[in-house]
C-alpha cells in the first residue's frame, strides 16, 4: 500500500510539473516564439506549435498551431484564429468550454480551421459543467470573404469579426466529423450563439459531417456565404435545428433534423428587406425533419428565395411549410415557383396536421411522394452512425473519469466511460449513474470508485438496463482493477475514525441510519486488483454504512477477491449476486448489524458466505448481528457454505438452499469466541437444504455439544433452488 501511494505522489508531481509549462498571462496558449508551448529545450516545432499539457484555450491565435487529441482542453475564453493563421484539431480531440458566454472559438476572414475528425474518431467541442445544458457555452463561429446580401465588412452577430466580401470561393479550411454539444450562451434576447455558426464562409471551405447536439438556439446556421452543407445533423435544437439567410448561396445534401423546438429548417433571405440581393438560392437534397416542430418542417421567410428540394421526408410534424401572411416577398416568390419542393412525404402527421399554411394561389409549388429523405426516413441514417449523439445509431462518446467529485456529479448513459484511476467522491459531493450506463476501468490497481463518509452514490440502474462496472482489458481476468468502496458514518467493532483497508479513507461512527445514497441494478466485474497478500479490493465494499442507504440488486462477477464485503454498518442488502468469487463470495464482519435477503452464489473459491465478528477480537463490540433469508449456495466450496469465524455473531438464518457442496457449516476448532456463540445458540439455520451433496459431505465440522443448530428441511433458498432466481433475470450475467 505504501508502494502504491509512493508512486502516485510521484505520479502527481510529474503531471503538475508538465502543466506549469509557460503561457501567456490571459491564460492563452499560443507560442509566439514558433516552438512547442511549454517546451523548455527549445526545440522548434516548424513553425506551428502545440498547446502545453494542462493549458487553457483562450486568447488569439496568431501562427499555424495544431491541438494534440491525446490532450483534453479546457476552453476558458474567447479562442480566435487570427488571419492569417491555421488552427488544426486531429480527429479524437476533446474541448470542455468553462468560460460561459464568453466562452466560443472563432475563426477570422483570412483566417483557416482544419478539423479532422473521422467517423470512429470525431472532433468533440462540449461544455465542461459538471451537469451540461444547453447554453453552457458559445459555440464555433467562422467568418469569411464570400457575398452576403448584408453587405461587405459586415460585423457579425456574435463575436464582433468582421465577414462578407466578393470571394466566392473563399477557403475557410475544412472541417469533417464535428460534434459541438451544449452551445448557445447568451449575450442578449438578439444576441446569441448558434452551435456552428458561418458568416459570409466561401465554397473552397469542407462543411461536411457536422452535428449539433442540444444547442440553445439554433443548431447549425448560414449567414450569407457560398460554402456548402453536407452531412448535417441538428438533434434537440432550442431554437431553429438548421437555418440560412442573407443571401446564402449554397446547397444542402443530406441533412437530419429531430427534436428542435421551432422550425426543422428557416431559410430566408433578409430580414430586413426581403428583396435584397444576392438573393438567398439553394438546392437540398435528402432531408429529414422529425418533429414535433413548432415553426413547420420548412419555414419560408423574410423573403424566402429560390429553393429547390427534392426527397424531403417529414416525420411527426403538425406543419409542413410555413410562410407568415405579412411576409409579401415570400409570397411574390412562391408564385414566381421560386420555391418548389418534389416528392416530400408527410409521415406520421400530428393532430391537426397542414401541409402548409400558405394562403396564396400557387397550391402546387410542393409535389407529394415516398422517400427517404436523409437516408431511412425517420430513422437514423447510416452515415450519422458512430460520430454523432442521441440517435440511435450513434457511436458511444470516450470520457476518463479521475479525480475527486466535490459537487453534485450525474453522467450520461450514452458516454462510455474509462475509469484511470482513483474516482472519489468526497464529503459533501453526490454522484450519480443512471440506468444503462457503463464504466471500463483501464488503469489497475490505481483504477476504483469510491465515496467517503459524507459523500453520496445514486445507483439507477434498472433490470432491463443496469449500470455495469467492468474491465476494460481486451481479455477481461479477475483483479483487473479495484472495485467499488462505500464508507459511512455508522458503527463498526473496530473503533470510529477506521481508514479503510483499500482506498484509505476514514469511515465508522455513531449514526446508525446514516445514508450514502442508493444503489440499485449495478454488476460489477473483474475486480479485486492486489496491493498486497492482506490488502485486496472486493467487488464492492462496505465499510461502516449505513441504514438508510439503500444496497439492493447488486451482482458481483469472477472478482479476484470478495464479491461483496460488509465491514460493520447497518446498511441491508437485498437482492445480492455472487458469481465465480476468488476468495469469498459475500464477507460481513466488523459488528455488521444489516440484514440480508434473497443472496444468489455460485462458483465461489473459498466459502459461499463468511460470516465473523472481529479478527483481532472475537468478543469486540457490537458484536455482528444479522438475520438473513432466502439464500442459495451452490459449490463446490472449499470451506463451508457458510464460514462461522472470528467469534462469529448472533446470526438467524432461514430458507438456505445449498447445493454441490462437501461442508455445511465451517466452524474452526480453535475459535473459542465462536464456539461459546453455538453453545448459547446464537447461530440458528432452520431449515438449511443440502441438495446433491459432494463425496464427504459434512453437514458441519463443528465438533462441540451443541449439534441442533441446523435444522435440515426443504426450501427454494432465493427462489428456484440451485437454479437462477426470476428476480436475477436480465441484469446479471453468468448465471
Amino acid at each position: 500500500m505504501k508502494n502504491n501511494l509512493l508512486k502516485f505522489i510521484l505520479t502527481f508531481a510529474a503531471v503538475a510539473m508538465i502543466a506549469a509549462c509557460n503561457k501567456d498571462d490571459d491564460g492563452s496558449s499560443s507560442c509566439s516564439d514558433g516552438k512547442q508551448n511549454g517546451d523548455e529545450t527549445g526545440v522548434d516545432c516548424g513553425g506551428s506549435c502545440t498547446p502545453c499539457e494542462g493549458a487553457k484555450l483562450q486568447g488569439d491565435i496568431t501562427e499555424d498551431t495544431t491541438l494534440d487529441a491525446s490532450l483534453e482542453y479546457e476552453l476558458t475564453g474567447a479562442y480566435v484564429v487570427k488571419s492569417g493563421s491555421k488552427l488544426t484539431i486531429p480527429a479524437g480531440t476533446t474541448i470542455k468550454a468553462a468560460g460561459g458566454t464568453s466562452a466560443y472559438i472563432a475563426v477570422e476572414r483570412g483566417a483557416q480551421i482544419f478539423i479532422n475528425g473521422t467517423a470512429s474518431n470525431p472532433v468533440v467541442m462540449t461544455s465542461g459543467v459538471a451537469n451540461p445544458s444547453a447554453g453552457d457555452w458559445g459555440g464555433l463561429v467562422i467568418c469569411g470573404d464570400a457575398p452576403t446580401n448584408k453587405g461587405t465588412n459586415v460585423t457579425s452577430e456574435v463575436a464582433d469579426l468582421t465577414y462578407g466580401g466578393t470571394n466566392a470561393a473563399d477557403n475557410s479550411g475544412s472541417i469533417k466529423y464535428l460534434r459541438v454539444e451544449y452551445t448557445g450562451a447568451t449575450f442578449s434576447n438578439d444576441k446569441e450563439f448558434n452551435g456552428v455558426s458561418l458568416f459570409g464562409v466561401g465554397s473552397g471551405t469542407t462543411f461536411e459531417y457536422v452535428q449539433s447536439y442540444n444547442g440553445g438556439d439554433d443548431g447549425i446556421e448560414f449567414f450569407g456565404g457560398t460554402v456548402n452543407g453536407k452531412y448535417l445533423v441538428s438533434t434537440n435544437s432550442g431554437d431553429d435545428s438548421i437555418d440560412f439567410a442573407d443571401g446564402w448561396n449554397g446547397n444542402g445534401d443530406y441533412w437530419y433534423i429531430s427534436g428542435g423546438v421551432k422550425a426543422g429548417i428557416e431559410g430566408s433571405n433578409n430580414g430586413d428587406d426581403g428583396n435584397a440581393t444576392p438573393v438567398t438560392t439553394t438546392t437540398l437534397s435528402n432531408i429529414t425533419v422529425v418533429g414535433p416542430v413548432g415553426e413547420g418542417a420548412l419555414f419560408f421567410k423574410e423573403g424566402g428565395g429560390s429553393f429547390t428540394i427534392n426527397n424531403f421526408y417529414t416525420s411527426g410534424i403538425d406543419l409542413g411549410i410555413k410562410v407568415k401572411d405579412t411576409d409579401n416577398e415570400a409570397a411574390a416568390r412562391i408564385e414566381n415557383d421560386d420555391l418548389t419542393i418534389t416528392n416530400i412525404e408527410f409521415a406520421n402527421t400530428a393532430d391537426g396536421f397542414e401541409a402548409t399554411d400558405y394562403a396564396g394561389a400557387n397550391q402546387d409549388f410542393y409535389q407529394e411522394g415516398v422517400n427517404t429523405g436523409a437516408g431511412k426516413g425517420a430513422a437514423s441514417p447510416d452515415w450519422a452512425a458512430g460520430w454523432t449523439k442521441g440517435l440511435d445509431n450513434s457511436g458511444t462518446v470516450s470520457q476518463s473519469l479521475s479525480g475527486d467529485v466535490t459537487s453534485a456529479v450525474t453522467l450520461d448513459a450514452s458516454v462510455e466511460y474509462k475509469l484511470t484511476s482513483a474516482y472519489v467522491v468526497q464529503n459533501g459531493g453526490s454522484l450519480t449513474i443512471p440506468a444503462g450506463t457503463t464504466i471500463e476501468a483501464v488503469g489497475g490497481t490505481a483504477a476504483y470508485i469510491a465515496v467517503a463518509r459524507g459523500g453520496k452514490i445514486f445507483i439507477e440502474g434498472t433490470a432491463s438496463n443496469p449500470v455495469v462496472m467492468t474491465s476494460g482489458a481486451a481479455v477481461p481476468a479477475p483483479g483487473d482493477w479495484g472495485g467499488l468502496v462505500i464508507c459511512g458514518d455508522a458503527p463498526t467493532n473496530k473503533g470510529t475514525n477506521v481508514t479503510s483497508e483499500v482506498a484509505d479513507l476514514t469511515y465508522g461512527g455513531s449514526t446508525t441510519g446514516d445514508n450514502s445514497g442508493s444503489i440499485k441494478y449495478l454488476r460489477v466485474e473483474y475486480t479485486g486488483a492486489t496491493f498486497s497478500n492482506d490488502k485486496e479490493f472486493n467487488g464492492v465494499t462496505l465499510f461502516g454504512v449505513g441504514s438508510g442507504t439503500t444496497f439492493e440488486y447488486v451482482q458481483s462477477l469472477h472478482g479476484g477477491d470478495d464479491g461483496i464485503e460488509f465491514f460493520g454498518g447497518t446498511v441491508n442488502g437485498k437482492y445480492l449476486v455472487s458469481i465465480g468469487s476468488g476468495d469469498d463470495s459475500i464477507d460481513f464482519a466488523d459488528g455488521w448489524a444489516g440484514n440480508g435477503d434473497y443472496w444468489y452464489i455460485k462458483d465461489g473459491a473459498k466459502a459461499g458466505i463468511e460470516g465473523s465478528n472481529n479478527g483481532d477480537d472475537g468478543d469486540a463490540t457490537p458484536v455482528t448481528t444479522t438475520t438473513l433469508s432466502n439464500i442459495t449456495v451452490v459449490g463446490p466450496v472449499t470451506e463451508g457454505a457458510l464460514f462461522f469465524k472470528e467469534g462469529g455473531g448472533n446470526f438467524t438464518i432461514t430458507n438456505f438452499y445449498t447445493s454441490g457442496i462437501d461442508l455445511g457449516v465451517k466452524v474452526k476448532n480453535t475459535d473459542a469466541e465462536a464456539a461459546v456463540r453455538i453453545e448459547n445458540d446464537d447461530l440458528s439455520i432452520n431449515p438449511m437444504q443440502f441438495a446433491s451433496p459432494a463425496g464427504g459431505f459434512a453437514q458441519t465440522d463443528y465438533t462441540g455439544a451443541n449439534t441442533d443448530f441446523i435444522t435440515v428441511g426443504n426450501n427454494t433458498g432465493a427462489g428456484n433452488g440451485a437454479d437462477a432466481p426470476d428476480w436475477a433475470n436480465g441484469w446479471t450475467s453468468g448465471l
